[in-house]
């Protein structure tokens, strides 16, 4: 495998400016990093490169797991607020039929 950037947290674009990898980019660098690391046969500046580069990784993941998790739960709470509002309707509604004029 060929080697990585530096270390880079980003990659480049057209346009010069560096983009946030996303969750699966940040997770393949990390099971390789960590598979280098088990393989052993490393320096103990390029091992220590390397795990330095692993947290870095693991700390991307966590946040974009959690930013993710986030919104799931933003998600859920919206839906729920809407389907309470949806029985409330429906029990008036329910309620006004039962009333004779």
């Amino acid at each position: 495998m060929a080697e990585e950037s530096g270390g880079q947290a980003n990659s480049p674009t057209k346009g010069g400016k560096k983009r946030e990898e996303g969750f699966e980019e940040a997770f393949s660098k990390l099971e390789e990093t960590v598979r280098r690391l088990e393989d052993g046969n490393l320096s103990l500046d390029e091992a220590t490169r390397l795990f330095e580069e692993g947290m870095r990784l693991a700390k991307r993941c966590n946040e974009l797991l959690s930013s993710a998790e986030l919104k799931v739960s933003r998600l859920q709470t919206e839906f729920a607020e809407q389907m309470s509002m949806v029985a409330e309707e429906l029990e008036e509604e329910d309620g006004d039929e039962d009333v004779p004029d």
